[in-house]
């Protein structure tokens, strides 16, 4: 765990890892917030679970019993996000990790979308992941300790044509919660970006997509792309828990953590390839610095 911080009024945070955790999971209908929220339980886990619509949820407390608290939210309600956190907490007694997982993805081209359909991707994507951190800061800065753990995407630092604006959204994820894990830092909190490539989840269903209205000049573009799409290898999402476990149980967790075999050598390729052009274009970057006092 990282070192506690001086201030006095912070609880001692836990020196081993606990034998049991206290998960707050958002999304958890289906996909990974399903599969997590699942495997978290079945290994003597306890789980606030959340979803949108409760009764999509409603068979783990059959199958859990007390181990599992169900909570409607929508996490573009901030208020409903707070109420949420809040009764996680007060029922567990304890928060260990908070994991925003609910989010979708928006297809079409940068021009076929519209500014509805952006601005609701980031209230889902972007802002509503926020409002959940934002609710369970105080709770775990009391505490002295927790870990806040976000489901990005190998899309966080890589990009495609037709879903480019759902990429945006990881983008911002992703340097929303680097910023997050220096300034919480000193509260003992520790922060880990869930960074998964293509998997065989429900997020290519269409409760996971939503389609911004096409264009007839992207339509052969468009059918080449998801032809391709159609055509990728997809790891088996029954395969993450026992990683994500490993995260979750590190004393010193990674800021950043891939899923499956195919993102670290395209993400390589991406930033050298990067590289080599910021070191082609280095002198004339340099002649823009201006003279030196």
């Amino acid at each position: 765990m990282q070192t506690q911080n001086e201030n006095s009024s912070l609880q001692t945070a836990p020196t081993s890892v606990k034998s049991t955790k206290v998960w707050f999971i958002t999304g958890a209908s289906r996909g990974f917030g399903r599969v997590w929220a699942e495997a978290a339980l079945q290994r003597g886990d306890q789980v606030a679970a959340t979803a949108r619509k409760l009764e999509s949820i409603a068979d783990l407390k059959e199958k859990y019993g007390p181990n599992v608290l169900p909570i409607e939210l929508d996490v573009t309600r901030p208020e409903q996000a707070k109420t949420a956190i809040e009764q996680a907490h007060a029922h567990f007694g304890r928060l260990d990790i908070v994991l925003n997982n609910a989010g979708y993805s928006l297809v079409g081209t940068i021009e076929e979308a519209s500014a509805d359909d952006i601005r609701l991707l980031y209230e889902t994507n972007v802002i509503g992941p926020v409002s959940v951190i934002q609710a369970a800061l105080p709770l775990l800065r009391k505490q002295g300790y927790g870990h806040i753990m976000g489901t990005s995407s190998n899309l966080g630092h890589v990009t495609l044509p037709v879903i480019g604006y759902y990429a945006s959204s990881k983008w911002a994820f992703e340097a929303i919660h680097e910023s997050l894990a220096e300034e919480v830092k000193a509260f003992g909190i520790k922060v880990t970006i869930i960074e998964p490539g293509a998997y065989a989840t429900e997020f290519g269903t269409p409760e996971s997509l939503k389609f911004a209205q096409g264009l007839d000049i992207y339509t052969d573009f468009k059918n080449q792309f998801f032809g391709g799409l159609r055509a990728m290898e997809r790891g088996d999402p029954a395969a993450t828990p026992n990683a994500l476990f490993q995260v979750v149980d590190a004393p010193q967790p990674p800021l950043r953590f891939f899923l499956g075999s195919q993102c670290l050598p395209w993400v390589r390729q991406a930033y050298a390839e990067r590289l080599a052009t910021w070191e082609a274009w280095e002198a004339v970057s340099n002649s823009a610095q201006g003279a030196s006092n």
